[in-house]
């Protein structure tokens, strides 16, 4: 007779649920990690202008005939990037910058189904885990958000006497990309290990790592600005720009304020600045990992977060003296999303452990 194993218990199919919906979560971030660094490519190849047409459906399919590229030609001549920049580069031109524009749409695409299509996927077996929905459903309406924030980014760049997106909307669309990415990541974490296991002698760990995380987004938000005002193709030395550690000229726009987004030599500043605050407060963080937390996964999760940044400010300067070639711009970007997914997973694994039973009912 043969032997049919026990049926799964409950506590082990909730666990494998989690498991499958964390590791589809975590499928989707690696999408929008793509999707960050073709996003990288098309702004420092100055293709994002070439679709000058929201079709979200119909757009799916590229031309498919000679009338079609001459009539998107036609449109793309019509916007001062194209008058002021690419005038006379022809349609075979125009080609070479509509299919990285074109690629980041479509890979736009390709995450919203891959997470509507998941979603509808667990959901209609019952497989999403207890209290996880709302959030599930915030981060589609995110994901919808985001399309019509690109939109939004891309058309500032349809008007008078602008060649390229205001920097304000690129740093909106940075910024939403990266709160979905940090979502998606997190939820997938939380599924995998729901509760905390660090001692009490990380909390000093835990605080310092935090700095050091909001710094890290505050420097990324910077860079938008750079990307946004192509600070970096001025000042290309370092430490110094120009022979000063503050250069000229910081305060030189008319509000103040607006030194912080519209000055190429401020922004470029505070982007280094940030930057070199967030590779002192991880050395910070690694330093009190390496003294209060013994060997195990948190204290390699800070320890790899601190390499992590150690590797993007080398990269940083890389890309500055040599003046933002497209290559290492894009890798820029690109690892300073793995470094913001190394601060989640360190900051994950330092949540504190719950208290026992007997210290609950005693407080």
């Amino acid at each position: 007779m043969p032997f049919d194993p026990p049926p799964p218990t409950r506590t082990a199919t909730l666990r494998r649920d989690s498991r499958a919906v964390a590791f589809w979560l975590l499928g989707v971030a690696g999408l929008v990690w793509i999707m960050v660094a073709i996003g990288g490519a098309t702004r420092l190849t100055g293709s994002g202008l070439s679709i000058m047409e929201w079709a979200p459906l119909s757009g799916t399919l590229p031309p498919l005939s000679e009338a079609e590229w001459q009539r998107l030609y036609d449109l793309y001549r019509t916007i001062p990037q194209y008058q002021l920049v690419n005038q006379g580069f022809g349609i075979e031109g125009f080609k070479q910058i509509f299919w990285l524009e074109w690629l980041h749409r479509l890979w736009g695409r390709l995450i919203g189904l891959a997470y509507a299509a998941g979603l509808a996927w667990f959901w209609l077996r019952g497989r999403i885990p207890a209290g996880s929905k709302p959030r599930l459903l915030g981060l589609l309406a995110l994901g919808g958000l985001q399309g019509a924030v690109g939109w939004y980014m891309v058309a500032s760049g349809f008007e008078a006497d602008r060649t390229a997106v205001a920097p304000y909307r690129l740093v909106i669309h940075l910024g939403l990309a990266l709160l979905i990415f940090s979502a998606l990541v997190w939820t997938a974490l939380g599924l995998l290990r729901p509760e905390g296991r660090a001692p009490a002698e990380a909390r000093p760990v835990r605080r310092m790592l935090k700095v050091a995380a909001w710094t890290l987004v505050g420097a990324m938000l910077a860079g938008g600005f750079v990307a946004g005002t192509r600070a970096g193709l001025s000042f290309n030395t370092f430490p110094l720009m120009d022979g000063q550690l503050v250069p000229d000229g910081y305060w030189l726009l008319s509000p103040a304020w607006t030194n912080l987004t519209a000055n190429i030599a401020a922004v470029q500043f505070n982007h280094r600045l940030l930057a070199s605050l967030t590779a002192l407060f991880a050395a910070g963080a690694v330093w009190a990992a390496l003294r209060r937390l013994p060997a195990g996964g948190a204290r390699r999760a800070v320890l790899g977060f601190g390499a992590a940044v150690a590797l993007q400010y080398a990269l940083g300067i890389a890309t500055l003296l040599y003046v933002v070639p497209v290559s290492l711009g894009t890798l820029h970007q690109a690892v300073a999303v793995l470094v913001l997914a190394a601060a989640l997973v360190a900051l994950h694994a330092l949540r504190a452990a719950p208290l026992p039973a007997s210290r609950v009912r005693t407080a």
